[in-house]
């Protein structure tokens, strides 16, 4: 289906960075896409517009109640010189189960999908073509209506801003310190820790804040029971034991990761056995303990894939692999940026070119 953009193009284009300064997340683009929402209208005028200050009322339910959702995907610079997208379908009907989740009004993800791939045709020289680089798609939604009450919004703000980023962690490939947390809980089946939205991370600052020096992240415990694993705060977790790979069961309470679900089909398809069932950080520890943990390793849209080396719990270092990364992690890695780049079969047809 055609879908109506109107474009209106920036009269001041900005200096683009060098790629060694561009980090994550903290340069944006000349442009962004918007869509309104209005109860009754439906969602309505798509449109591109300069990369500009939003101006909201400060009684917008967005800021009071937290009715908002969001989602990261990512466009390459293929080595034929192509721009492509890797499974952006998933990413907008992931976007829609989190606006279920939340009470907003269900997204066309069709003129979602439209309006991305027109505002990346006119930013399309932000894309850095660089081994490592990408351009980072955030996609929102953010509860306009200036009304204080608990209750839906009856107005929505629908935007995708555009980032031209480098490596998430500053370690890039090599392996990140992690520390398992026993105090703070994240989230509890029947709760919205399986929808993509602000609270949830606002919530796992203060663990975050708390970890010991030297750890980039925290690993969360289910809120119930205290010990079995759910997810990092930007990652899903994946351990190799004793030759088979292991990553927790989606329970209600984590993110259906678009990462995760490509490390899955990857290790199926080269004959690597996976499990995804409940598995505990008392397991973890003692598959250490008796030198079946081969390999731990995150993953997600922002970092890719991030090996553990290291794990601290209780006070203690449970150190992975040497605190290398592992065969089976960099196999992955390698393979899944190939693909996304276009130097690697794409078997399961996951690359859009635009």
């Amino acid at each position: 289906m055609a879908y109506s953009i109107a474009i209106e193009r920036t009269s001041a284009p900005k200096t683009k960075p060098e790629v060694s300064r561009i980090g994550f997340g903290t340069i944006f683009t000349d442009h962004m896409f918007m869509l309104d929402y209005e109860t009754g209208k439906g969602w309505h005028s798509p449109r591109v517009v300069p990369y500009q200050p939003i101006t909201l009322d400060p009684a917008a339910k967005v800021f009071h109640y937290g009715q908002t959702v969001f989602e990261g995907l990512k466009a390459f610079k293929t080595a034929d010189g192509a721009i492509s997208l890797f499974r952006p379908d998933m990413n907008f009907r992931r976007l829609n189960r989190s606006n279920d989740r939340l009470s907003i009004p269900p997204l066309d993800e069709e003129l979602a999908l439209a309006g991305l791939k027109t505002l990346i045709g006119v930013d399309a020289d932000w894309i850095p073509a660089e081994e490592g680089t990408s351009l980072y798609i955030r996609p929102f939604i953010i509860a306009t209506q200036p009304t204080l009450g608990v209750a839906p919004s009856r107005n929505y703000l629908f935007m995708i801003i555009l980032s031209p980023v480098g490596a998430y962690y500053a370690e890039g490939i090599n392996p990140v310190k992690i520390h398992v947390e026993s105090d703070y809980v994240r989230a509890v089946p029947g709760g919205v820790g399986n929808a993509k939205t602000a609270g949830n991370y606002a919530a796992g600052l203060k663990a975050q804040e708390e970890a010991p020096q030297g750890y980039s992240q925290v690993l969360w415990l289910d809120g119930v029971h205290r010990k079995y694993i759910e997810e990092v705060g930007s990652m899903n977790m994946f351990f190799k034991i004793n030759g088979k790979v292991v990553t927790p069961a989606l329970n209600g309470s984590i993110l259906e990761g678009i990462t995760r679900d490509s490390m899955i089909r990857l290790l199926t398809h080269w004959g690597v056995p996976v499990e995804q069932r409940q598995i505990s950080i008392d397991e973890i520890a003692e598959a250490h303990r008796d030198g079946t943990l081969e390999e731990a390793f995150g993953t997600g849209t922002a970092a890719v894939i991030s090996p553990v080396g290291e794990l601290h719990w209780q006070g203690e270092k449970l150190v992975i692999g040497g605190g290398k990364t592992g065969e089976l992690s960099a196999r992955l890695y390698d393979t899944l940026t190939g693909i996304q780049r276009g130097t690697e079969p794409d078997p399961f047809g996951w690359m859009v070119r635009l």
